[in-house]
């Protein structure tokens, strides 16, 4: 064990087993010369072990955290350490990558959300060595963005506190990550926690805090934009990612939009794990695959549903990646142009169909397979379908959709097209019975080329305007009860609720996430109205990010993003996926219906679970 660099002696060591019913103390011991320290324990079959580290040489405030192993339970295989070194690198990984699961002294909670966590701070830093992960320091991240300076920087950060442990810095240290209307966090833990759920906390001064210690290096020149961590994958050819999908053990499911360095149609589609590991032989090609648009869904069964833009058909793949349709897709509902796709929670597979039956292409419909059968499709028109886009199912099982017309057949891959489509547009609820219900078309002065849609677990919409920069948000019964207007040049195409209904908007036009308070707002800061942008003016922005058409919430907490295009003008693909770590608040996957917050208590603490 370190601190500072240098080894920690005296210091109290306790070793944890955390799970979906809490946590258990398993073994403990005092750090001797050198750091050094012994546990012996038994593992539980289930969950993630932790270690633990207070006090020694460096009384005061000072506790540092690594991950000893990840159990059973989760999207990742078991791994086990049997030499850890705890310092403050591992404290900010372990943080990061858990901050949704620490709870005082305490991290548990269920799985898969729990497990994916803990691996994911391997990806951060290394426990075995306590030096940064090998996600952090590869080719796609490294040099490449500032995710391993800002992590390292927020290292010195802690090492202030091993330093000068009591008052001076350290209490400086504290007094700085005190969110505002809050309290001082009583250790490093809590202050780094503090940075995580507070990203624009304390810029300025923290940076400068950081700046009197040098342990860990390269860090930070400036003061960042936040305190966040992003990670980019890009294995597996990922090129021009147009939306993702996450299924219930956590894997990441992704279409491609284009083939690498081309504006070729894709032929394949991408699956990483909850650590951005290719997975089920991506990439996957077959079952029609061909251009993918803006559908990929996940099915109750875990079956994966990608509407083929391109090949004007809908391709299904096995939950272990095996094509289930033919190797011309499945054509059947008059596709043309298909966009968004959504699962119902009877395993109905809505398509909307942006251009309509290709034999008269027009302003399009909306194409269900009932139970996944292509062969029963069902079209649906009326209610103001005109270009549907986006899809999605509510706790009734009525389908929400997004209407991008009049002047959504004008969408072609030109800058220009983009900054004139779209004129008007409005928002069309389907029953369970297919038909429109008799509130639709949902219209607002805040539609101008409305794409993204989000509900949050309350039943309300929240609709994205590519052009006019707004988020919209619906009644379940239609009613608008309010339009936000974004305060940047933005051209939102995505959004995403997360399990305390904050909004995420995924921005196509300058690359960044904003953050808004949604309709509950005690999940908000103190003072907080909903609508009230609660992230930087210019959103989450890193190096890592580039166009995005797609935001998605897995059930660690993390952010999954699609890197669609990487130049408008011309038009050029996308270079991966991006992840920024423990920001959001965990949601159930797959995104079914409502988003839940998963639940302490057995298995995933999630509907079926």
């Amino acid at each position: 064990m370190t601190a500072a660099g240098k080894p920690l002696d005296g210091a109290d060591v306790t070793l944890y087993a955390g799970g979906s019913q809490g946590v258990t103390p398993l073994g403990h011991a005092a750090t001797g010369a050198g750091g050094r320290f012994s546990i012996a324990y038994t593992a539980p079959a289930s969950g993630v072990l932790y270690a633990a580290a207070d006090g020694g040489t460096a009384p005061g405030s000072l506790r540092l955290l690594a991950v000893v192993g990840v159990l059973a339970g989760g999207g990742v295989a078991p791994r086990t350490l049997s030499t850890v070194t705890i310092n403050e690198l591992t404290t900010v990984a372990t943080t990061f990558a858990l901050a949704e699961f620490i709870n005082g002294a305490d991290i548990s909670g269920p799985s898969p959300g729990l497990e994916n966590a803990a691996a994911t701070a391997s990806s951060l830093a290394d426990a075995a060595s306590g030096t940064p992960g090998g996600v952090v320091t590869d080719a796609d991240n490294g040099a490449s963005n500032a995710t391993l300076a800002t992590l390292n920087t927020l290292a010195d950060l802690v090492a202030v506190c091993s330093a000068t442990p009591a008052g001076g810095r350290c209490g400086e240290l504290l007094r700085l990550a005190t969110p505002p209307g809050g309290t001082a966090p009583a250790d490093t833990v809590q202050a780094v926690l503090n940075l995580v759920e507070n990203p624009a906390l304390s810029l300025a001064g923290l940076y400068a805090l950081a700046k009197t210690e040098s342990v860990y290096q390269p860090a930070l020149d400036v003061p960042p934009a936040a305190w966040m961590l992003a990670l980019l994958y890009t294995d597996t050819g990922l090129y021009a990612s147009g939306r993702i999908a996450i299924d219930a053990k956590g894997d990441i499911w992704s279409n491609n939009n284009w083939q690498p360095g081309t504006t070729t149609a894709g032929t394949v589609v991408t699956v990483l794990n909850p650590v951005g590991s290719p997975i089920l032989g991506s990439p996957i090609s077959g079952g029609g695959i061909k251009g993918g648009g803006w559908g990929t869904a996940i099915a109750p069964d875990g079956a994966a549903w990608f509407s083929n833009f391109a090949g004007n058909t809908m391709s299904e793949l096995a939950p272990d990646g095996t094509p289930m349709s033919p190797g011309s897709g499945w054509p059947d509902g008059g596709l043309n142009r298909p966009q968004g796709v959504a699962v119902d929670q009877k395993g109905n597979v809505w398509i909307a169909n942006n251009f309509g039956p290709e034999t008269a292409p027009g302003e399009g419909n909306v194409v269900v397979y009932p139970g996944g059968d292509p062969a029963k499709a069902i079209t649906i028109s009326g209610g103001g379908i005109n270009h549907p886009f986006a899809v999605q199912i509510d706790g009734h099982g009525n389908a929400w959709v997004t209407n991008a017309g009049p002047g959504g057949a004008k969408l072609v891959n030109t800058r220009a097209a983009f900054l004139i489509g779209g004129a008007g547009g409005s928002v069309t609820v389907i029953g369970p019975d297919f038909k429109p219900t008799s509130f639709s078309p949902v219209q607002s002065k805040s539609f101008k080329y409305p794409l993204g849609l989000a509900l949050d677990s309350r039943g309300n919409a929240w609709v994205v305007s590519y052009i006019d920069s707004t988020v919209t948000e619906i009644r379940p019964g239609g009613t608008v009860a309010g339009s936000f207007k974004l305060p940047g040049p933005f051209l939102p195409w995505s959004v995403a609720v997360d399990g305390t209904g904050r909004v995420w908007v995924a921005d196509f036009g300058l690359p960044g996430v904003m953050l808004l308070c949604g309709a509950d707002t005690a999940a908000c800061p103190p003072g907080s109205a909903t609508g009230d942008l609660l992230s930087p003016r210019l959103g989450f922005r890193s190096q890592a990010l580039q166009h995005l058409t797609s935001v998605q919430i897995d059930q660690s907490g993390n952010m999954w993003l699609s890197n669609n295009w990487s130049k408008i003008d011309p038009p050029t693909g996308g270079v991966g996926i991006v992840e920024l770590i423990g920001m959001a608040t965990p949601v159930c996957t797959p995104l079914i219906e409502l988003p839940v917050k998963p639940a302490a208590g057995q298995g995933s603490g999630c509907p079926g679970g």
